[in-house]
């Protein structure tokens, strides 16, 4: 069975419990299979990335495999503003940056037959330049660090990454452990350049955080906040502190 996100952002649990630890979360418009319930809990894979946890089922919308099928088949609309509204007849629905408008044309888009008015800025992906992907990660400057988060009201460091290059029209996995195994890699900070992802590792060697590359050896990423950082082969300097915060990886070329 398939569904779709019809709510702003809508929280995916480790456990079928509101108490349970949000590991990620579904936009507007993102679409999932239901894979199976628990009392009101629903275990969903979320079609963008694969990622599967637990929703509750008062949050989920169905659609019938045909339009999933066309949804999967059409280039996503995605929106570009921080946030706006989504009307409905007498219904609005705020919804954040990035989130998807399925078959939008002319301000408007349809979820099950249901008509949806968009008056906001959008984009149909496109796969963008390093230059753009750099200029895309400023929209989410300052925002705050929130585990499992992918919204400009809260977000984690592989949840940044991913929303830029989804602005961006590139595919990324949710987590930076499994970020690091895509696209190529590169061998040192010289050969890095703008819009490359870095990354970095804890005292066991571990994939622990991950940034995206601007100009000038500086890198934008979500430590406590999406903020920008200097940062040389050693890793990541805190331009506040004056100190290493991050062990450098690796680095990867995604476009």
């Amino acid at each position: 069975m398939k569904g779709i996100s019809t709510l702003s952002v809508i929280p995916i649990r480790k456990e079928p419990s509101d108490r349970s630890e949000m590991v990620t979360q579904v936009l507007f418009g993102e679409t999932f299979e239901i894979l199976e319930s628990e009392k009101s809990w629903r275990k969903i894979k979320v079609d963008y990335d694969r990622y599967s946890g637990w929703v509750d089922s008062k949050q989920l919308s169905a659609i019938d495999d045909e339009e999933s099928k066309k949804l999967f088949d059409t280039p996503v609309t995605v929106s570009c503003d921080l946030v706006q509204l989504v009307i409905s007849g007498k219904k609005m629905i705020p919804v954040v940056l990035g989130s998807s408008l399925p078959f939008y044309y002319g301000k408007k888009f349809f979820i099950a037959g249901e008509e949806f008015l968009y008056d906001g800025s959008v984009k149909t992906i496109l796969r963008a330049t390093p230059s753009e992907i750099a200029e895309n990660s400023f929209m989410y400057i300052n925002s705050p660090y929130l585990w499992g988060g992918r919204s400009p009201f809260g977000v984690d460091c592989s949840g940044f990454t991913q929303m830029v290059f989804k602005l961006s029209g590139i595919p990324l996995l949710r987590d930076a452990p499994e970020q690091v195994g895509q696209g190529k890699k590169i061998s040192s900070i010289e050969e890095a350049h703008e819009g490359d992802l870095a990354f970095f590792k804890n005292e066991e060697g571990e994939i622990v955080h991950v940034g995206i590359i601007l100009s000038r050896q500086r890198i934008i990423h979500c430590s406590g906040k999406v903020r920008v950082d200097k940062i040389d082969s050693q890793g990541i300097f805190n331009v506040d502190t004056e100190k290493l915060s991050h062990t450098l990886a690796e680095f990867r070329r995604i476009v």
